[in-house]
């Protein structure tokens, strides 16, 4: 079950949104009585409530707007249950204060905005007895261990009990929170207006994680990255998986660079049975791998990672074939060979671009920000180089764009000047959000032949369906749904 927060203002907001919710099929909403900028009428948000209710009212301490007396606050809250409020929000150091009453079930909570702190467990216990129905537990994550933690508490709990972490790195705690027992999570009423930090929309929750489906028993795959939150696999798996009806769920996790070697580590904790790997970690992730595939070994990067039943990693790179797949399908099988190819970039994705044009023998020429890693870049695949600020004098037919310039949100940046785009040669840009980059525009402006990022995402979202899940992906599906959440305009 999800419980949606709405924090408006007047009541009569309040109220629309709740009906709103209600017949979109929301089971529980949580009633934010702190940001109604009047005298609260507890009557008239309850009369005739068309799902039932938390009501909570949270201090500045705690993420709130409250700017009453803190006795006040408590006598709204003791009114809440009086008038026969489904849920009531206590936070654990007024409790004591707040006796029991008629049949209102007591949620006991806890808030950090600052850290998830080391005495967790005793701070769980200490709420557990204050005569709680459900504890919950709402902390800031700053590594995935914080997640876990957490996810811990839920899992290990005798009580009903509700672990959220906040933060970008926190989003996993809120989709898996039924898996590991929770008796709801919490969303927002709408993207544009989240109440804590990281928290998702109930669209969200149950349009791309199809929430009210996930058990202990659901598979989880994910994608690892930093930043995720542009990531648009989770939408495309998750409506392959729902398709296919398969009980598997996929879950951005923002994994810090650092924190690469501990997450993969508590993959089995989490039930994760499949990972994608994109910025910054295609190419760490290698040293983690018990088996490769011959992709991996000859490309030194990995884009998707298989758990098998006794935890080992078997490493894959998808990336190489849906690239070349993506441009044989523009100019045909018998067209590489020969072509001079422009690749811009020197992480992940041009490893493995560069090397599958060269095994169609392309002449691939590589071009990197970082001239350190183009140069190792070059050498180990046998591939010509050129300094960056000299891209523009190469003579070439593929120009191949494998660096997040153009990626949302800087959609008007470009990493080749369209005054050195000439009509002949074809543009394949690997960025596909937005997938009409400022670099394919100019290069239609040109007259240039153009491969978008969305072809090859697609490509190598099938290709990892089909290692997580032994089963043809849905490929129409997958390419409208990333088609209709960019809102890709057509050629």
């Amino acid at each position: 079950m999800i419980c949606v927060s709405i924090g408006r203002g007047r009541h009569k907001q309040m109220m629309a949104e709740h009906r709103h919710l209600a017949e979109q099929g929301a089971e529980l909403v949580e009633l934010r009585l702190d940001y109604i900028r009047r005298a609260v009428n507890l009557k008239r948000l309850l009369q005739n409530r068309p799902c039932p209710v938390v009501a909570t009212c949270r201090r500045a301490q705690d993420g709130g707007q409250w700017e009453g007396t803190e006795e006040a606050r408590q006598v709204l809250l003791r009114q809440a249950i009086v008038d026969g409020v489904d849920y009531v929000d206590l936070e654990e150091d007024i409790a004591g204060n707040v006796p029991r009453y008629g049949d209102t079930k007591r949620i006991i909570s806890y808030h950090n905005f600052e850290e998830t702190p080391e005495n967790l467990a005793e701070i769980y216990t200490r709420m557990a007895a204050q005569d709680a129905d459900i504890i919950k537990i709402a902390t800031m994550a700053h590594s995935t261990t914080d997640n876990m933690r957490v996810l811990d508490i839920m899992r290990g709990s005798e009580a009903p009990a509700i672990g959220v972490c906040m933060g970008d790195i926190g989003a996993p705690t809120r989709i898996l929170a039924g898996k590991f027992g929770a008796p709801f999570t919490y969303a927002t009423f709408s993207n544009e207006r989240s109440l804590a930090p990281g928290q998702l929309s109930y669209r969200q929750m149950t349009n791309i994680y199809d929430y009210d489906n996930i058990t202990p028993k659901t598979d989880v795959f994910g994608v690892i990255a930093d930043p995720v939150g542009h990531s648009l696999s989770p939408i495309v798996h998750n409506a392959a998986f729902r398709e296919l009806k398969l009980d598997k769920t996929y879950v951005p996790f923002r994994v810090p660079r650092e924190d690469l070697g501990t997450f993969l580590g508590q993959c089995r904790d989490l039930g994760v049975r499949g990972l994608s790997v994109t910025i910054p970690h295609k190419e760490e992730v290698v040293n983690y791998l018990d088996e490769s595939d011959e992709f991996v070994q000859g490309i030194g990067a990995c884009n998707t990672i298989v758990f098998d039943d006794d935890g080992r990693l078997h490493g894959y790179n998808t990336d190489c074939d849906s690239a070349v797949g993506s441009l044989i399908a523009t100019i045909g099988k018998n067209n590489v060979a020969g072509r001079t190819a422009l690749v811009l970039g020197s992480g992940g994705a041009a490893k493995a671009i560069s090397y599958g044009l060269k095994s169609q023998g392309a002449d691939v020429t590589i071009s990197g920000r970082n001239v350190e890693k183009s140069r190792e870049l070059a050498v180990q695949l046998e591939c010509d180089i050129l300094d960056w600020s000299d891209r523009h004098t190469a003579k070439c037919s593929l120009l191949v764009n494998c660096t997040p310039v153009g990626m949302h949100p800087n959609v008007e940046e470009t990493p080749f000047n369209q005054n050195y785009l000439h009509r002949t040669t074809i543009v394949f840009d690997t960025v596909y959000n937005p997938e009409q980059t400022l670099l394919i525009k100019q290069a239609r402006a040109q007259q240039c032949r153009t491969i978008t990022g969305v072809e090859m995402f697609v490509r190598q979202a099938a290709l990892q369906f089909k290692l997580f899940t032994d089963a043809d992906a849905p490929l129409d599906l997958m390419h409208q749904q990333v088609k209709r959440v960019i809102g890709a305009a057509q050629p």
